[in-house]
């Protein structure tokens, strides 16, 4: 869950990635795309707010709850629908972003094994649900 990542778990240079533990204790690395990166070094640039290595403190300066991380994408949406008004009825959730990331690797041609690694699964099996909707 990014919202629980510390600045210790970025890892920048060649093979730039995140670390980080998720369900079932499972560690995963996942690679930091190139503008991603450079966002990223910028953030970390600027005076660090709350909770000693928390990479994105809430308002409070504490670790961010599943609750802050839906207000600020809902927050993010209705913005965005300004422009693109077709996000006005849309549910945006971390769940659906994660799904989304998992469609457009495919469609970048990575393959499903690594695309299941990358979200932790056991099994490319796991990671089918993920991508039968527009599966190639």
């Amino acid at each position: 869950m990014g919202f629980r990542l510390k600045r210790g778990d970025l890892f920048f240079g060649a093979g730039a990635q995140v670390r980080v533990v998720g369900k079932g204790r499972k560690e995963r690395c996942t690679p930091i795309a190139k503008s991603t990166r450079a966002v990223l070094k910028a953030w970390l640039r600027e005076p660090q707010r709350g909770e000693r290595d928390v990479l994105f403190p809430s308002a409070k300066g504490q670790r961010l709850t599943v609750h802050d991380v839906q207000y600020l994408l809902n927050k993010h949406r209705r913005t965005a629908s300004k422009i693109c008004p077709s996000l006005k009825q849309k549910r945006v959730t971390v769940h659906r972003l994660r799904h989304s990331m998992a469609m457009d690797l495919l469609q970048e041609g990575v393959d499903r094994s690594v695309i299941a690694l990358w979200l932790g699964h056991e099994s490319v099996e796991t990671t089918q649900i993920y991508l039968a909707a527009t599966s190639p």
